[in-house]
């Protein structure tokens, strides 16, 4: 992987654990991206080195997804399988799929592919396969929805 791919790969996966923290604690936008900037990114935590991530594009993110977040979450309820809500589904999924659908609403320079697969790796990070697919299958409808 390019340490381009690997800048981005790191943002996004940056981007989905402050969603997850702007989601639980309201940390104001400002205050977060400072904090992720100066502690996480390419930070070393309890002895685990975070990669360098691309850090306008995991501001971008945050900044998108907090600014668009009512039309995004309309695009992902409209893709849930019926009887589900956004808000059954778990708080870090929830982000992942936000993040994802960003991407594919405001980034056309990301190949639709690309962009499915990174945040299908970044659902493996935290989840089973089973829920990796689920990731896969609601943005694969976003997608098409929206490219």
């Amino acid at each position: 992987m390019k340490a381009s791919s690997k800048a981005r790969a790191a943002a996004r996966l940056a981007a989905v654990q402050a969603l997850y923290q702007l989601d639980m604690e309201a940390t104001p936008l400002a205050m977060l991206l400072d904090e992720f900037h100066r502690h996480r990114l390419g930070a070393e935590i309890e002895g685990d080195q975070y990669a360098e991530a691309e850090v306008a594009f995991f501001d971008a993110i945050v900044q998108g997804v907090d600014a668009r977040r009512d039309e995004i979450d309309g695009l992902l309820a409209a893709r849930l399988a019926e009887g589900w809500t956004l808000e059954r589904l778990d708080k870090t999924m929830l982000q992942i799929l936000r993040a994802g659908a960003w991407e594919l609403l405001a980034r056309a320079d990301v190949p639709t592919a690309a962009a499915i697969s990174e945040y299908v790796d970044v659902a493996h990070a935290f989840f089973e396969a089973r829920e990796a697919k689920f990731v896969n299958g609601v943005l694969d409808a976003v997608a098409k929805g929206v490219r």
